[in-house]
């Protein structure tokens, strides 16, 4: 881990907070759904000794490191400048001077940044610089904002949100589990968030359902741990982008995720199933009157059971304070990247230049991989075509790994 200036960590921190501080470090981070950068970033500041059954271990030499990971505050100096307007903080001068540290770093530039980790799990985190971080694994929420060549799960890892309602811990079953249905959070949002509204017009009236518009506060969030800890169901919408943290809130909640929120990206599918303990519905089924209910009313006390089982067993998951938790998780995800790190920095390496060109550019503007046949001159070298390894809806069919991985 690159031990950054303090403005791109606590620095971030003592901007939050308004008030000039003699130690940064002794500051406390604050609470907000994508706290996941704090835990990892803790993480790897504790000693070894307390990191027992961690799947990586930090090195303090560049030489011996696989891996190079960038503890860049991102998602929480968006905070801070949508926060302090008029206070002299920018978050886009903070990107752009984070990645210039970067790009003058011996081991980035080794590589192109191909070996390193960068956490951005806010939607609009590092939006500025993303096409100069691109290369690099990014620790992301989901790639609404993305584009095709920037972000896939090919390089990347879905983490989860961080969630903000306590645990359940009471009885399993629907005993106490009174609503059907519950849903709290704004009412309208923009592009694919439309269908709160004209859900909000479909469920509103019906009983048992509780479905009411709400902002972030503390009176709120105790009202959504209420609703939550007692209703069988809690519905998940798409909202200005696919992911939410109310879905983690959920599986904390063991509230079972109806999910409306066609095409989204859940963390750690290799080892979670979600529909042993979610419902997926179509958006354009949803929106037929009266077929959520009807659904939800058909589904059987004992599979309420089942699901919340599951539920119990997987939320470790999403917890970043467990020990054997999100954070371990992303870090699992983290080193199955390894081999096609390795793979396409090796791949480059050995793309020969021609004409004094870089060989990754020429390879993309010409889309081929150049052969190099001593034998021959070089108006008479061999063109191979660059066939797709990966073929498959959402990448690019003459790329062998989007993103420039």
């Amino acid at each position: 881990m690159y031990e950054l200036p303090t403005n791109f960590t606590y620095g971030v921190i003592e901007q939050h907070g308004g008030e000039k501080s003699d130690d940064v470090t002794g500051l406390k981070y604050p609470g907000h759904q994508h706290m996941h950068e704090w835990y990892l970033y803790s993480d790897l500041t504790r000693p070894e000794v307390k990191r027992v059954g961690s799947p990586i271990v930090r090195v303090f030499d560049p030489a011996e490191a696989d891996l190079f990971y960038v503890s860049a505050f991102s998602s929480l100096s968006l905070i801070v400048d949508s926060g302090r307007p008029g206070f002299g903080y920018s978050d886009e001068e903070m990107q752009e001077s984070l990645v210039s540290w970067l790009e003058s770093q011996e081991w980035w530039r080794r590589n192109n940044g191909r070996d390193h980790v960068i956490v951005a799990g806010d939607p609009n985190a590092l939006k500025r610089v993303m096409d100069r971080v691109k290369n690099a694994v990014l620790l992301v929420t989901d790639f609404d904002r993305l584009r095709a060549d920037q972000g896939s799960l090919v390089k990347d890892v879905i983490i989860p949100y961080s969630h903000r309602i306590d645990a359940y811990e009471g009885e399993l079953g629907v005993k106490q589990r009174t609503n059907l249905l519950f849903f709290m959070g704004n009412r309208y949002r923009k592009d694919g968030g439309k269908v709160r509204d004209l859900l909000f017009k479909l469920l509103e009236k019906e009983e048992d359902v509780v479905i009411k518009r709400g902002t972030q506060s503390r009176e709120n969030m105790r009202a959504v741990k209420q609703g939550m800890h007692t209703s069988k169901f809690c519905l998940h919408l798409a909202g200005d982008t696919s992911s939410a943290c109310r879905l983690f809130d959920a599986i904390a909640s063991l509230c079972v995720p109806v999910i409306v929120s066609d095409g989204i990206e859940l963390p750690f599918e290799d080892v979670i199933d979600y529909r042993k303990f979610s419902i997926f519905l179509r958006r354009d089924a949803a929106l037929k009157p009266g077929f959520v209910v009807k659904k939800l009313r058909k589904v059987k006390p004992g599979k309420i059971l089942k699901y919340q089982k599951v539920m119990k067993e997987v939320r470790r998951y999403f917890d970043y304070t467990h020990l054997n938790g999100s954070v371990n998780e992303i870090w699992r995800q983290v080193t199955k990247k390894i081999p096609l790190i390795k793979l396409m920095i090796n791949r480059e390496k050995r793309m020969i230049k021609r004409d004094g060109s870089d060989p990754q550019s020429h390879a993309k503007q010409q889309n081929v991989i150049i052969i190099n046949d001593e034998s021959k001159t070089g108006k008479e070298q061999q063109e191979k075509p660059h066939h797709s390894l990966i073929p498959g809806q959402g990448f690019d069919q003459e790329c062998a790994f989007p993103g420039g991985f």
